[in-house]
């Protein structure tokens, strides 16, 4: 199984460690293309401070965030899991797991980036600011550069099982599994029950949840269809159909009753 998930815009403080090595990082294919988004970056951080803050989408309370950027190629790193924080990665907590789920956590998860294309929660990285929105002066916009080197690289790391895609729609814009992946990919809505609308907060801690218990569990399954009865069995609500097309992704829409 395969977790695709999203980064958080708000981030943990960069190690005191050894500073970012792009060859260490998990999917060595995508580093041509982290070394162009991390040049650009770096060049304009390090330059016109204003001129960075409007191409990042920066208001002037997060005017440090730019001198942030400008510093990542000697900024101590720490695993990407430490780095990410907010809704998702609060219910999901890695650090309370046990020896055994944060093994799998290793090897199943896969965090999105407008800055790294894709990491493990393993990988060292830095704190940033980049979103996968971003349009670059020179690369253009994140979205689109990312798309030719992930179309190389993730079905390799899909393998030949379950892609569970929960990432938000930029950062699924990277790379959109096709064909026989596709056909092996499940996306999940959670929905409020009573009125059957997504709510942002709730939506992004239920999932949280879903990673930590699939984890916790030691779940594997194979297919969507083995993801519907994994998740009914930890507890979930979920409401599933099979997709009307050969090489469609699945959704699953999980029911929550309360909003918290």
């Amino acid at each position: 199984m395969l977790v695709l998930l999203p980064p958080s815009e708000g981030k943990a403080a960069s190690g005191r460690g050894a500073p970012l090595k792009l060859e260490s990082l998990s999917l060595p294919g995508l580093n041509d293309a982290r070394e162009a988004v991390l040049t650009e970056l770096v060049d304009l951080c390090a330059g016109d401070e204003d001129k960075a803050r409007d191409v990042l989408g920066l208001s002037e309370g997060l005017r440090a965030e730019v001198a942030k950027n400008a510093g990542l190629r000697t900024a101590g790193a720490r695993p990407a899991g430490e780095i990410y924080t907010g809704v998702l990665y609060d219910a999901l907590d890695l650090a309370t797991l046990d020896a055994a789920a944060k093994r799998r956590a290793g090897r199943q998860l896969l965090v999105f980036s407008g800055l790294w294309g894709a990491v493990r929660v393993t990988d060292r990285i830095p704190s940033y600011r980049c979103s996968m929105g971003v349009k670059l002066p020179g690369l253009g916009a994140l979205g689109a550069h990312w798309r030719t080197p992930m179309a190389s690289v993730l079905p390799e790391a899909a393998g030949n099982g379950l892609v569970l895609d929960l990432r938000s729609s930029a950062y699924a814009a990277a790379w959109k599994p096709k064909g026989e992946v596709a056909a092996r990919t499940a996306t999940v809505r959670v929905l409020h029950a009573p009125t059957r609308k997504v709510v942002s907060h709730f939506n992004k801690a239920t999932k949280g949840r879903i990673v930590r218990s699939l984890l916790t569990a030691g779940a594997a399954p194979k297919g969507p269809a083995e993801l519907v009865t994994a998740l009914r069995d930890l507890g979930y609500v979920v409401e599933a159909e099979a997709p009307g097309r050969a090489g469609a992704a699945w959704t699953l829409d999980v029911l929550v009753d309360e909003v918290h």
